[in-house]
């Protein structure tokens, strides 16, 4: 067999999936020359290039396209073995990698300290991302778990619901709108939104929300967080629809207004997600079950 590593094929992918060696080093906390020189040695252990230069990034030559996907449904097969040998510890010990959209943020570092204390042995990879993104995770067999606020239709998965997710218009404290009681729909038409970039869950909610309505959305700038959103309000860009569970401290503070609006809050959920067809550790479940029973109670008294 030929003499590579574990590590040297998560490193490749990672650097396959940011088509940058700097973006991979920052996600996997290393340095540039470490990232670099994993790429080198798992081209030289198989004496071909997997990557080339293109600008000031990379592409994948055509055998790093025909390597990556060996190299996902490979670590795929590690990570059942991983449940599979896990079943034999209980939980004692464990891990979990887990995968949750950027709005749950507000909630999951909570939910993992109350976890984790359950849990002691049990250590925990957590990955933020947009909604696309995570779901790249849970295809490619990287997540073992997702918390999103959708569950996939196009996808082979289950998905179970452990807590509310009410969205909601807002808008700077002196906005017009912001003293109206009971307004229509309608009265949305004339101004700008600040919205998440496109990918974002929150983002198609409002979508589809102003297409039940039969309303354009004036979009006056995509923003990358919610915490930037929230800025950009309070610096009255414009209006904004966010889920409640991000905006707890802003509303106490005064900093930001709720808007009376007819049909909200649009009350969505909170899903825990995974492929149907995955072996799900002990470690997983726990979580899992974790989230189902206490999830909910914990977030409402939280946010």
């Amino acid at each position: 067999m030929r003499p590579y590593t574990i590590k040297q094929i998560q490193t490749f992918m990672e650097v396959a999936r940011q088509r940058s060696v700097s973006k991979a080093a920052e996600r996997l906390f290393v340095t540039q020359p470490a990232v670099s020189m994993q790429i080198r040695q798992l081209e030289d252990a198989f004496g071909l290039a997997l990557v080339e230069p293109l600008g000031r990034n990379i592409q994948l030559t055509a055998a790093g396209e025909a390597f990556l996907t060996c190299a996902a449904n490979a670590m795929g097969q590690f990570k059942d073995l991983e449940a599979l040998m896990a079943e034999h510890v209980g939980l004692k010990k464990g891990r979990l990698d887990l995968a949750v959209v950027s709005t749950s943020k507000y909630f999951i570092p909570m939910l993992l300290v109350r976890f984790t204390k359950l849990h002691p042995g049990i250590e925990v990879k957590l990955n933020i991302d947009n909604r696309d993104n995570v779901l790249a995770l849970m295809v490619r067999n990287e997540a073992d778990l997702v918390v999103m606020g959708r569950s996939p239709s196009h996808l082979d998965c289950e998905a179970s619901v452990f807590a509310t997710n009410p969205l909601v218009m807002v808008a700077p404290p002196d906005h017009p709108l912001a003293r109206r009681k009971n307004l229509p729909f309608s009265a949305l038409a004339d101004y700008s939104f600040v919205v998440r970039e496109e990918g974002s869950g929150t983002r198609a909610a409002m979508h589809r929300l102003f297409d039940e309505h039969h309303m354009p959305v004036k979009i006056a700038m995509g923003l990358p967080s919610n915490e930037t959103i929230k800025q950009a309000v309070m610096a009255g860009m414009g209006l904004s629809f966010l889920s409640m569970r991000t905006i707890r401290h802003e509303l106490a503070g005064g900093y930001i207004a709720l808007l009376d609006v007819q049909g909200l809050p649009q009350m969505n959920h909170w899903y825990v997600t995974h492929l149907k067809h995955k072996k799900l550790s002990p470690a997983t479940n726990a979580f899992k079950a974790f989230l189902l029973e206490q999830g909910g109670a914990l977030m409402d008294t939280w946010s």
